[in-house]
């Protein structure tokens, strides 16, 4: 009687381990347990995939990569004004960063010795030495630049159309932007003829946009650069994309011809204020010179002399703030 309980016992747990052994599989090895457990997980994995990328073409997904190529392009535009190679590389010049500031320095000293050889007071001859050895090279150095910069940016939208021709007729984009290198004026020509050389180097069409970006920071790239970016990364019709960028760029440029148009007056009077001291300081050194010459001679008219300057310098600078628009 004693032993009935543990028969039961035993009977049951062999009953329990076969049954465990015919759902499982006695034969079956780590590697087809893996192979199983990966066939359970597998369309999982795939519909998570798919859910993802699924996400990643959506309104909102495609506004934050956006925003952040943006944000991205603006910290680089910030370090590209900042960078003196890079102003250098924009206006045009090979000059080298080094061979700047020693013509700089050459300049500077020039300008303070020679007001100084005809007795002028050497604080005077100081701030024209500053004036010509920093201010003016860097002046003449953001002139070019601008210039270049306003040249590309007026050719660059029929750069895009000549894109979407090509596209639209069958060619790669590799070879539109042989045409563009070869058919457009500097400074836009040039600048897409190095992108083409970056390219054939080896260089993605990302980090060749990025780099011609370095050397031309327009708005105008920057969106081109944008569109690129997200075609590539989330497909669609390029041409269309670009198509709609043409005429966004055109409907800025027409907005900012006319942003000029109505600032014009203000532009016109911020110069005739701006000029109207020098000039009549001009004029009364030629009537009466002798009325003049005390700001030269004497220490007190020296010093107003400075202090005029400095508030003409200001001046300017808020009317230059105040008639500029970014759009």
């Amino acid at each position: 009687m004693d032993m009935l309980p543990i028969l039961a016992a035993v009977l049951a747990f062999i009953t329990i381990g076969g049954l465990g052994w015919a759902f499982v599989g006695g034969g079956d090895s780590s590697d087809q347990a893996l192979k199983r457990a990966q066939g359970f997980g597998g369309p999982k994995q795939n519909a998570a995939a798919a859910r993802k990328a699924a996400a990643a073409n959506t309104p909102e997904a495609r506004r934050k990569q956006i925003l952040t190529q943006l944000q991205e392009a603006e910290r680089a535009e910030r370090k590209a004004r900042v960078s003196t190679a890079a102003k250098l590389k924009q206006a045009g010049l090979a000059t080298t960063v080094q061979t700047f500031w020693i013509i700089s320095a050459v300049l500077g000293v020039f300008a303070f010795l020679l007001p100084l050889l005809f007795g002028l007071n050497i604080f005077i001859c100081l701030g024209i030495g500053v004036v010509f050895g920093l201010g003016l090279p860097r002046w003449v150095v953001g002139f070019l630049g601008a210039g270049r910069r306003k040249k590309f940016s007026s050719n660059f939208a029929d750069a895009v159309d000549v894109i979407v021709r090509g596209i639209k007729s069958g060619l790669p984009v590799h070879d539109c932007f042989k045409i563009i290198a070869r058919e457009s004026p500097a400074p836009l020509g040039p600048e897409f003829q190095k992108l083409v050389e970056g390219l054939g180097v080896g260089l993605t069409l990302q980090q060749a946009l990025d780099k011609m970006y370095e050397r031309m920071p327009t708005p105008e790239l920057k969106f081109f650069a944008i569109v690129i970016g997200i075609q590539q990364k989330t497909g669609g019709n390029l041409a269309e994309a670009l198509a709609n960028l043409s005429t966004v760029l055109r409907s800025r440029k027409l907005m900012g011809e006319k942003i000029k148009a109505l600032s014009s007056e203000a532009t016109a009077s911020a110069g005739i204020i701006g000029s109207l001291p020098p000039v009549v300081m001009i004029l009364v050194s030629f009537t009466s010179p002798a009325y003049m010459a005390k700001l030269f001679t004497d220490p007190r008219g020296q010093f107003m002399l400075l202090v005029a300057v400095v508030m003409m310098a200001f001046g300017a600078f808020v009317m230059k703030k105040m008639i500029s628009f970014k759009f």
